[in-house]
């Protein structure tokens, strides 16, 4: 690959950092901040998030113009990406989306991760196993998005739907 391409291909890898950022910030600037559980409002992640990649974006730009990306492995080019995990990722984030208010952030979220999980384990080259696995990878998610939901509900007292109204699920 010629240094120029190289060169364009990591700016605009960093441009669409910068770009991300700015979009998540004007997301962030539309949510409203009145102030949760010590003066923490919804719109506070959304907003380190932004500023960190607009930093992670600038500090990349600045790589691209002192010589480029620096320890970067060199790839082969014939490798080929591998969409079956790419579509089971973006299924497992889809799906996410379209249940979060129907069944709730916890089952949602453990759906998404066990779809997540199925998509890496096959851009791996492991196998991607039987009901075991499933109901292996089903328990992680759980215990994962569960005090998650817990956490932001009750001790940052930000709102996240739930399947019942007791707040627990």
């Amino acid at each position: 690959m010629t240094h120029t391409l190289k060169a364009r291909q990591e700016a605009a890898v960093a441009i669409g950092v910068l770009l991300l950022a700015l979009g998540l910030g004007a997301g962030a600037w539309i949510i409203p901040s009145e102030a949760g559980y010590a003066g923490v409002g919804p719109d506070f992640l959304p907003w380190v998030v932004s500023v960190s990649l607009l930093l992670c974006g600038a500090v990349m730009l600045w790589e691209v113009r002192t010589g480029g990306f620096r320890d970067l492995e060199e790839g082969d080019d014939g490798e080929q990406p591998y969409w079956p995990g790419f579509v089971w990722m973006s299924v497992g984030l889809l799906v996410n989306a379209a249940l979060i208010t129907t069944i709730g952030f916890i089952f949602s979220c453990a759906l998404c991760f066990v779809l997540a999980a199925r998509g890496a384990r096959l851009s791996q080259g492991q196998a991607a196993g039987g009901a075991r696995t499933w109901v292996l990878d089903s328990v992680v998610g759980l215990l994962i998005a569960a005090p998650v939901y817990w956490m932001f509900t009750k001790f940052l007292a930000i709102g996240l739907p739930g399947l019942t109204q007791s707040g627990w699920l």
